[in-house]
């Protein structure tokens, strides 16, 4: 006998969820794969935009360049990073707690800020070259090009190793390694052969993120890369460009982006699939005293490392207070790139809280109905759901706003120009990070409890907010903090549908920076750090001192 499928509130929920995913990211999507496609003279099917970008050196080589840049930032991470976590859960580090918040908080800035950073000081006239030069007689490398972008995002995007392999660390049993000691493998010998194998599916995960953040940064390459052009480069120059450009070339172009980021994402899964494994943590890993050379230089990598990926946050804190004179710094210190910063974007700073505050309201209500339907509700639909959600994860922030724009600047729906799309952008963007986040913990969370509650007479819906949502507290509130900082420091998507009026903090900075208005520069993206400063704090405080880890 065929039992029906059950049709409940949640069955509800689930329809009118893929409805939304329909209208505000599939149907986005199929319209940019529409304009790529189709000629919009005669109507037709054609592959002429793919033919012109692949045949063309100029367009082809961009692709190249964003791979290059790609794959040695993702090698680098790792190979800095890793070392760094083991290093923190293995041994006591002086100034740990400060340390990991500077790690974090290194990261957390827009790419694009560390490049206007490196540039102040390394650039042909910043203060580090100037010094080289003019005292010591030494001409250093030049930071622009391929090297400064590969500077800039290897440091601003270790973090993002270092927060999933601490998360791994974690879960592994401290017994192992005490066993391998106790065989004759112990140092870097141990930490090759017991800790990498262990953590690899994590690696890939990790790496996987940095792979994709590196692909889909257009701000770093814009200000810092001179010649050397870059993939989400030529997609923003393209679309932006009415003269010159053509939305229907940007639209092939994003669907290449989304097809070589969709065979990277399924790539990682089927590598991290293979070498899954699971393992019960009975003693984990406790930090122990180094002494001797082990000691110091544990401590001179750790300081090292986090000092030079710190450095351009305090260098921008510092010029903030720099007179201006013109385009330049001028002797003395003041308030008044604060002052004018206030005056002529200060719009920016309301919107940079208001517009993600309401995107986050509505990430959290989302996340939380997605999360429980894929872990609770099993089911086609409910897996089709799933994997809907995580498509903006692949999908670069360059290539959501075009979608948006193209979809929504004409009838039956007109968004452009509106704070609405820059909402819906934010949404689409960083949902995934709560989502997974509360997932994670859900996961966790025995369903006996609500079969429980049910039981005693409870509501399926009164059982959800009563009991579930209190228990998934902790990951709710992990993921919507993270969203929140990466939604502050959004460039690529709010670039794109901004107005005067839906200004953010990071275009406000971005196109500042353009105009050659240091100070003011300066002060926003001091500003901006002290918001990031101020949600990590708050994580802290609501985590009772936890960790941050992915």
């Amino acid at each position: 006998m065929n039992k029906k499928p059950k049709f409940d509130l949640w069955t509800v929920v689930m329809f009118g969820l893929l409805g939304l995913y329909g209208v505000f990211l599939i149907y986005p999507l199929m319209n940019l794969f529409a304009q790529a496609v189709i000629d919009k003279d005669t109507g037709e099917f054609t592959l002429a935009y793919f033919v012109e970008f692949f045949s063309t050196p100029y367009y082809f080589n961009t692709l190249i360049n964003s791979f290059k840049v790609t794959f040695w930032v993702t090698i680098l991470t790792i190979i800095i990073a890793t070392p760094l976590a083991y290093i923190f859960a293995r041994y006591k580090i002086k100034g740990n707690g400060l340390l990991r918040i500077l790690i974090i908080l290194s990261s957390m800035s827009a790419p694009f800020i560390g490049a206007y950073s490196w540039i102040l000081l390394m650039g042909r006239n910043g203060v580090i070259t100037v010094f080289f030069r003019d005292t010591l007689g030494i001409a250093i490398p030049n930071i622009y090009g391929f090297v400064g972008i590969l500077l800039v995002l290897t440091l601003q995007l270790y973090p993002l190793i270092f927060l999933y392999v601490s998360g791994a660390l974690k879960n592994v049993d401290n017994s192992l390694l005490e066993a391998s000691e106790n065989l004759g493998v112990s140092g870097v010998k141990r930490f090759f052969m017991i800790v990498v194998p262990l953590i690899t599916p994590t690696l890939f995960a990790g790496g996987l993120l940095v792979f994709m953040r590196a692909l889909a940064d257009f701000g770093t390459p814009m200000l810092i890369g001179e010649g050397f052009r870059t993939f989400p480069v030529t997609i923003f120059n393209e679309f932006i460009s009415e003269i010159g450009g053509d939305d229907g070339f940007a639209a092939a172009i994003s669907i290449v982006a989304i097809i070589i980021t969709t065979m990277v994402f399924l790539g990682q899964k089927y590598l991290s699939s293979r070498k899954t494994f699971t393992m019960t943590v009975l003693n984990k890993i406790r930090p122990e005293k180094a002494t001797g050379v082990k000691n110091f230089l544990i401590h001179a990598y750790s300081y090292t490392l986090v000092s030079i990926s710190i450095m351009p946050q305090f260098y921008i804190f510092y010029t903030s207070f720099k007179n201006t004179k013109g385009l330049t710094f001028a002797p003395g210190y003041s308030l008044q790139s604060y002052y004018d910063a206030f005056d002529k974007v200060g719009k920016a700073i309301g919107n940079t809280i208001m517009i993600p505050a309401i995107s986050l309201v509505f990430i959290i209500f989302l996340a939380v109905l997605l999360a429980y339907i894929s872990v609770r509700r099993s089911g086609v639909f409910s897996n089709i759901l799933d994997s809907i959600s995580m498509v903006p994860y692949i999908v670069p922030g360059s290539v959501v706003g075009i979608a948006l724009l193209i979809a929504f600047n004409k009838p039956p729906i007109i968004l452009s120009g509106t704070m609405a799309i820059m909402v819906i952008g934010l949404i689409i963007r960083r949902l995934p990070y709560t989502i997974r986040s509360s997932a994670a913990i859900l996961q966790q969370i025995s369903i006996n409890i609500e079969e429980a509650a049910l039981s005693l007479g409870s509501s399926k819906l009164n059982t959800f907010y009563k009991i579930t949502m209190p228990m998934m507290a902790a990951g709710i509130v992990s993921g919507a903090i993270l969203s929140w900082i990466t939604m502050i420091s959004e460039l690529s998507t709010a670039i794109l549908l901004y107005t005067g009026r839906t200004e953010t903090l990071t275009v406000a900075i971005y196109t500042q920076i353009i105009r050659g208005n240091y100070g003011i520069s300066a002060a926003l993206s001091t500003i901006l750090a002290v918001l990031t400063v101020t949600s990590l704090l708050i994580f802290n405080k609501v985590s009772k001192g936890g960790d941050l880890s992915l």
